[in-house]
């Protein structure tokens, strides 16, 4: 895990170069320095000390405790993202008394870390994290130690040995685009054709969003590097910034479904949901994977250690 966290350190700190020189930066804060809407909370004790369902009792007992605290806050989970609405749905259904609170359902992994930090103390910080692989493995500090009922089940590569978090779901990385207005796509050279003017989107920042990190690395991996050597993916990046062709817009249904946003590096779960909404509207969206770049990372569960409801969490 230490091995881990160095590489996702290194990784971090070479695509946040690619972000301000490729991408450009961007002047909206994310900082965390923002001022707190919420309203200070009082949290109990022994549900935030709590590392394992052994320190509630049952779990009975944690159900009780999460429906006396009566709320959960949750970031960052956009209902056509890995099947969540439904899991949110149902998650309300079987506990009505919880109210569940949606925060920024299109955050990046850091926004989130930025909105625990920016609400830190009060009823309007997030209470559980969903966030890639370099950012749960750089970020420890931001969760709390809780081992699941199913903690023995998960392979050790898959979880924090200390229960920081665990990884729960996975994808490859892919392209994705209208067939319809592009044709095929055969490599990522294709994109740098003037048809892709200012459509081509990573799915967020690359030093900030677990989707947008991947889609550089397999980008990079096409171009002839490896996790030792980011370069070709930076140079591959900076092409297509040159050519005109590449868009910092934050990719979103809306963007998709209006061309704003025709071609699109993101999880193969999400191209199938975006191939699904759009085939209802006439368009074909196709994407594919590439043998030779077979990028696949985990996002990872974790509770906010401030979480302001951690029986919920």
């Amino acid at each position: 895990m230490n091995n881990l966290r160095k590489i996702a350190a290194g990784s971090l700190a070479a695509v946040l170069a690619f972000s301000m020189a490729a991408c450009g930066s961007s002047n909206a804060s994310s900082d965390g320095t923002g001022e707190s809407t919420g309203k200070a909370v009082t949290v109990n004790e022994k549900s935030a000390k709590a590392t394992s369902l052994a320190d509630f009792g049952t779990m009975e007992d944690l159900e009780k405790a999460a429906k006396e605290e009566g709320a959960l806050n949750v970031i960052a989970l956009p209902h056509d993202w890995s099947n969540y609405g439904e899991v949110i749905e149902s998650f309300k259904k079987k506990y009505p008394e919880i109210k569940v609170t949606e925060l920024n359902p299109n955050a990046s992994s850091k926004e989130e870390l930025d909105a625990a930090k920016t609400n830190k103390g009060t009823d309007a910080a997030p209470d559980v994290f969903d966030v890639g692989q370099a950012i749960a493995a750089t970020s420890t500090d931001y969760f709390a130690p809780y081992k699941v009922q199913a903690w023995d089940k998960i392979p050790d590569t898959a979880k924090d040995a200390d229960g920081a978090y665990y990884a729960d779901y996975t994808g490859i990385m892919s392209v994705g685009w209208n067939a319809d207005k592009y044709g095929d796509i055969s490599s990522l050279d294709d994109l740098l054709d003037p048809k892709f003017a200012g459509t081509v989107a990573l799915n967020g920042k690359p030093a900030e969003a677990g989707a947008a990190f991947n889609g550089y690395l397999m980008a990079n991996q096409l171009a002839g590097g490896d996790i030792n050597n980011l370069q070709p993916g930076l140079d591959y990046f900076k092409k297509l910034k040159e050519a005109g062709n590449l868009t910092t817009v934050d990719v979103t249904n809306g963007t998709i479904d209006s061309g704003q946003t025709g071609v699109v590096f993101d999880w193969t779960y999400n191209q199938a949901s975006y191939k699904k909404e759009l085939k209802d509207k006439g368009v074909n969206w196709k994407y594919k994977t590439f043998p030779k770049a077979q990028v696949v990372s985990y996002y990872n569960q974790a509770i906010n250690k401030d979480a302001p409801h951690p029986a919920a969490a």
